[in-house]
């Protein structure tokens, strides 16, 4: 088995479900339900990754605080190894608080220690007890994403394979530095409103024709519609959703990361690969939070084995 490095964001989520209204100024809504859960991109990567019997490390920033603890308990509760994981008393944090009614969802985030690791809290020592490195969420990781080619480059010297999952950008802007950093990329993992951010493409496969660079795998995800890549003759390979009874649909799209990573560091095909991160992703949705119900392999093989 590879064994996986991680690198990334920590914060907790605290889901309130099934609100009255969304608060209003002066007024008090009460909820049917709620839960503090793991949160981050890189946390629920990281922690489906263990579930499904991968070696897991995880490298990041938290606060000396109740929310940071939260975090690394959880991490060590999925078997994830934390030694890289830094508790600093300068930081606080991060929080995201999620509203939901039944008809829509709001969601309120401070950010705090999410975009404090930089790539010189992640050394060569750390690259060297990996096969791979893994980075979520690019746009929150401020202090991360400027030396990220860096740490790619250091990483593929190291002989580690690489992937990236970019994350939504809140600022929009998407920026124009794809082309370069991507030549670092072995597997590129964004899903499809951030494939047409970044590639100013309204189609699927316009965005991975124009992202396309003949080295790097880009893999988008759909949704219900699956996921999608470029096949050898440059034409759309797709691969359908599987149908559960979903819940929650946070995190889904870092299941789908984990799934489809944990087949294809096995040197499963493409294809194989494609339909693990689906299975994942799909199973993930049965609860509250990207974390509580993601698959172990047992799981993931029988739906696979069940679809046509």
């Amino acid at each position: 088995m590879k064994r996986i490095l991680v690198a990334g964001e920590l914060n907790v989520d605290l889901v309130f479900r099934d609100c009255q209204a969304f608060p209003a100024p002066g007024r008090e809504v009460l909820a049917e339900d709620a839960l503090v859960v793991p949160g981050s991109s890189s946390m629920i990567c990281a922690m489906g990754l263990a579930r499904l019997g991968n070696p897991v490390a995880f490298a990041g920033k938290v606060g000396v605080d109740g929310w940071g603890g939260f975090c690394v308990s959880a991490l060590q509760g999925a078997g994830v190894d934390v030694t890289a994981v830094r508790r600093d008393s300068s930081l606080r944090t991060g929080i995201t608080a999620s509203f939901s009614t039944s008809t829509d969802r709001a969601l309120v985030t401070f950010a705090g220690a999410i975009g404090a690791l930089r790539a010189g809290d992640i050394d060569d020592a750390l690259l060297g007890k990996a096969d791979h490195l893994h980075v979520s969420s690019y746009y929150l990781q401020s202090a991360l994403r400027p030396e990220l080619k860096s740490l790619f480059a250091r990483a593929s010297a190291l002989g580690l394979g690489t992937s990236l999952d970019p994350g939504f950008d809140p600022e929009q802007r998407w920026g124009n530095e794809w082309p370069c950093l991507l030549a670092e990329v072995d597997l590129f993992l964004p899903n499809d409103v951030e494939l047409a951010g970044l590639s100013g493409c309204e189609s699927v496969l316009d965005g991975l024709q124009a992202l396309d660079n003949g080295r790097t795998r880009i893999v988008v995800k759909r949704g219900r519609h699956g996921c999608a890549t470029l096949d050898g003759s440059g034409r759309l390979l797709e691969s359908p959703a599987f149908a559960v009874d979903a819940v929650d649909s946070t995190g889904a799209g870092d299941s789908f990361d984990a799934g489809f990573l944990h087949a294809w560091l096995r040197g499963l095909p493409l294809v194989d690969a494609m339909r693990w991160g689906n299975a994942c992703g799909a199973l993930s949705t049965r609860g509250v939070g990207g974390t509580a119900r993601q698959a172990d392999a047992a799981e993931a093989k029988a739906l696979l084995e069940a679809a046509p």
